[in-house]
């Protein structure tokens, strides 16, 4: 199979444990308004103004070459305890290419970093195949997550359920945006979401990235976020209590 990919990076330290590569998947549902990887939206290649030239952002590649450039760093993943890591865009939104590349890839940690939305089949799938899941929590009110990402959250609660009653470990990640999810209503609702999972590993609460609009202009697009992005967004810490460790990042 082929895939469509934006984006690999090397020597990763944050997209889970120990040294890793990080592959980025094209195509995604969301439209989070503050979402800073707009590239990562649609499944086709686009073009990208960078410094006055432009250039496709977007190529296809098959799996077992993928597979073979990742199993290239085999040592370097286990001496460091890392590996790879799936990202988007939604990498789910290409499930069954990213099964075939887990499958060529035996002896190294896989991890994948979703938003939980897709269907059942396709999370299962894959969820069968990784090593650790890095879930995306953005907002736990039903209403507010349409409005602020464009889709419902029922089948990312579905999914999360399978998650929850799955051995798998996983890392919850809240990215917080300013007077959006950063209250302390939503930490609380999110912590009924999640507590009580004996796979989850920690809480990481992301800091909104203030240069989020930086690559909109390159798509030909406005970045025009409904929020103060000049204001820190609160920290309201609701999960240590309850013995989740939490990492803010």
């Amino acid at each position: 199979m082929t895939g469509l990919l934006f984006s690999i990076e090397e020597f990763a330290i944050n997209d889970g444990p120990g040294i890793r590569t990080t592959v980025f998947l094209k195509g995604c549902p969301l439209r989070c308004v503050w979402c800073h990887n707009p590239e990562g939206w649609k499944a086709a290649p686009e073009t990208m103004e960078k410094r006055g030239r432009k250039e496709i952002c977007g190529y296809t590649i098959e799996a077992e070459e993928l597979a073979r450039r990742l199993r290239r760093d085999a040592d370097i993943f286990r001496d460091s305890g890392g590996g790879v890591t799936f990202t988007g865009g939604e990498p789910l939104q290409q499930w069954q290419f990213l099964c075939e590349v887990m499958d060529l890839l035996p002896g190294i940690d896989k991890a994948v970093e979703t938003s939980g939305y897709s269907s059942e089949e396709a999370f299962g799938k894959v969820l069968s195949r990784v090593d650790m899941v890095l879930f995306d929590i953005k907002i736990a009110d039903p209403y507010l997550h349409k409005h602020y990402t464009g889709v419902d959250n029922e089948p990312i609660l579905r999914n999360f359920n399978l998650l929850k009653s799955s051995p798998k470990s996983f890392v919850v990640r809240i990215p917080l945006i300013p007077g959006v999810n950063d209250s302390l209503d939503n930490m609380l609702a999110t912590l009924d979401i999640i507590k009580g999972a004996p796979g989850l590993k920690r809480v990481e609460l992301l800091r909104y990235n203030t240069l989020a609009g930086a690559k909109y202009p390159m798509l030909g697009l406005s970045y025009n976020p409904p929020f103060d992005g000049t204001r820190a967004p609160e920290i309201h810490d609701v999960f240590t209590s309850k013995g989740i460790k939490t990492v803010v990042l």
